[in-house]
């Protein structure tokens, strides 16, 4: 599964964050990569077309988030979430403007900011218990987010983004993230 995070202003002009890579499990997402390893400046395009449209159909201000399958060269949307979304954590710290940041800029009447990379990164969920952060903190370039709930099976307690400057360090990182949720 892909996403395409846009955010659109109040004036119509709308700006997008490169398309992520997406990985679920039991119906949950686990974990994200950005931008999409595999997917080409032609699909960026048609995944912008598409969420342009659907932008001005609906006259959208804010953040909307369209989750997108990869079939036989095509791209199909699946999801529309009209918010800020799981698959783009990684902006808070991988991003010139963070989405969080974005949406709020743009239902306030302020202008957008870049949605520019710094670099690459992945982000993965923690979900049901903790019990490997203190070892992913010690990986150069993680970042925890712990969202202050109380652990239970199946619950999205926080997210650890990794950041890198290339994809082959973010791999080598990952790795180094032994027991995250990640398959690369």
């Amino acid at each position: 599964e892909l996403s395409l995070i846009a955010v659109s202003d109040r004036e119509g002009h709308v700006v997008f964050y490169p398309l992520v890579e997406n990985h679920h499990q039991h119906h949950i997402l686990q974990w994200s990569i950005a931008p999409a390893p595999d997917c080409t400046g032609q699909q960026q395009i048609e995944a912008e077309q598409m969420v342009l449209k659907i932008v001005h159909a609906l006259r959208y201000v804010g953040v909307l988030t369209v989750e997108l399958f990869q079939h036989e060269g095509q791209l199909i949307a699946n999801e529309l979430a009209p918010r800020v979304h799981n698959s783009g954590h990684w902006t808070i710290e991988c991003a010139e403007t963070s989405q969080f940041e974005n949406h709020l800029r743009a239902i306030l009447g302020m202008p957008i900011g870049a949605t520019t990379m710094r670099g690459c990164a992945a982000m993965f969920n923690l979900i049901g218990d903790l019990e490997h952060v203190e070892e992913w903190l010690t990986v150069p370039g993680v970042h925890l987010h712990l969202y202050g709930k109380a652990a239970r099976p199946g619950r999205k307690l926080g997210h650890v983004t990794v950041l890198a400057d290339d994809p082959d360090t973010l791999r080598a990182r990952l790795k180094q993230c032994r027991h995250a949720p990640i398959f690369l």
